[in-house]
C-alpha cells in the first residue's frame, strides 16, 4: 500500500522535477490510500494557485485511491502519536494512516525522511 502526502501530490500535479519519482505511487490506484486531510491540503493550494477547475480535477484523480476519512478513532490515534513522533496535526494523521495500512509514505517532507517505510525525495528547484 502507498500513501502520498500533500507535498508529493502537489509536486506531481505541478510537474515539478520530482514528479516522476512520485508517479509510480500516484498512478497505482489499487495500492493507493488517500488521507482525506491530503485532499483538503491539495485542494486548498491548487484552488488558490490555479483555480476551481484544476482543483476539482486534482481531487478526482486523488479519489481513484481508497480515501480514508478522519473519524474519531483515527483522530485519537493520531493525537497520541503526534507528540511521540513530533508531528503536526496533518502529518500525525498521515503517519497514523500509514501505520494502520502498513503503507509506504511518499513525501518531500524532510521530517519524515528517517522514518520506516518512507520514500523521500528532496524538493528540487525547477530550472525555470
Amino acid at each position: 500500500m502507498n500513501v502520498v502526502d500533500s507535498s508529493a501530490w502537489l509536486a506531481y500535479f505541478a510537474d515539478e522535477p520530482t514528479a516522476d519519482f512520485f508517479a509510480e505511487a500516484v498512478e497505482d490506484a489499487e495500492l493507493l490510500v488517500v488521507p482525506s486531510v491530503c485532499i483538503y491540503e491539495v485542494f486548498k493550494v491548487i484552488l488558490r494557485e490555479k483555480g476551481e477547475d484544476d482543483a476539482f480535477l486534482a481531487i478526482a484523480a486523488m479519489q481513484q485511491g481508497r480515501v480514508v476519512d478522519l473519524d474519531a478513532d483515527l483522530a485519537i490515534e493520531a493525537a497520541a502519536v503526534g507528540p511521540e513522533e513530533k508531528l503536526a496535526f496533518a502529518d500525525s494523521i498521515i503517519y497514523t494512516i500509514c501505520e494502520k495500512f502498513n503503507a509506504t509514505l511518499w513525501t518531500q517532507d524532510e521530517h519524515f525522511s528517517r522514518m520506516p517505510r518512507v520514500q523521500y525525495m528532496e524538493k528540487k528547484k525547477s530550472g525555470h
